[in-house]
């Protein structure tokens, strides 16, 4: 069956509508690109929350280990092992390897050399993923988990804490935060400070309690439970959670 071409107003029309879509299709391609080189990236919501969730996941799965070295030696770890000059040589996360499931790790690292030594260096090389927010961007050996060393803190330096010390109550007293591109490496008998951790959420400056979760960042709490606190937390409420004796301020959170 033979067809009958189309007539020149007709492929005239073809040809302007076919344009059309073509310059439709170009200009959103545009579009899409200038939004991509003014903004970056635009993260998914769901992809977003997921990582939230996996983070918020690693700070339960340490915090519960952080409650089994403290069954086991009836009290929490030291923040660092120092040497007899005071110098930091072992961080509290090597400590805590047996009660993570990696003691392989563990029995590989050498206490009687310092983190960085010929033999440990190797070990701080490793990526382990339970020391690092899958929303942080920094090298894959660095770790986004800090404690936050002072003298009212759960981790005095060298000296223990155990739960029965721990006057400002279990749910009220800070035992973990995130520090986002820490640049920490998970051996490294370094964290945050006391006075770093009272800049507030986010900081503009300086190191601090800060996440790549949009508007605050998650702070683990001595009875295992992770809160999200928001950018515009204030530095004193922040101070009374850190503090082990303190009474509480209530900080303004969002709804889980």
């Amino acid at each position: 069956m033979s067809h009958a071409a189309p007539s020149p107003n007709k492929r005239s029309l073809l040809r302007s509508v076919a344009k059309g879509v073509i310059v439709a299709f170009l200009g959103s391609v545009c579009v899409y690109i200038l939004l991509l080189l003014t903004l970056g990236p635009v993260q998914t919501g769901p992809h977003t929350a997921s990582r939230r969730t996996q983070c918020k996941n690693n700070l339960k799965q340490l915090a519960l280990a952080l409650h089994n070295y403290h069954d086991e030696y009836g009290c929490f770890p030291p923040a660092y092992v120092a040497d007899k000059h005071g110098r930091p040589m072992h961080s509290w996360r090597v400590l805590l390897l047996p009660f993570l499931e990696f003691k392989p790790v563990y029995e590989r690292y050498r206490f009687d050399e310092p983190w960085d030594g010929p033999h440990n260096r190797e070990l701080a090389s490793l990526q382990m993923n339970l020391f690092r927010c899958p929303a942080d961007e920094g090298p894959g050996a660095n770790t986004s988990y800090l404690v936050v060393v002072g003298p009212k803190t759960v981790f005095p330096g060298t000296k223990t804490v155990k739960i029965s010390e721990i006057n400002g109550g279990t749910s009220n007293t800070i035992l973990l935060v995130e520090v986002v591109n820490s640049g920490i490496k998970w051996t490294e008998p370094r964290d945050l400070s006391d006075v770093e951790a009272i800049r507030g959420i986010n900081p503009k400056s300086g190191f601090g309690i800060s996440s790549h979760h949009e508007g605050g960042a998650q702070i683990t709490f001595v009875d295992g439970s992770v809160r999200f606190f928001l950018d515009d937390t204030p530095p004193d409420h922040l101070q009374s959670f850190l503090d082990r004796d303190a009474d509480k301020l209530e900080p303004r959170l969002p709804a889980n």
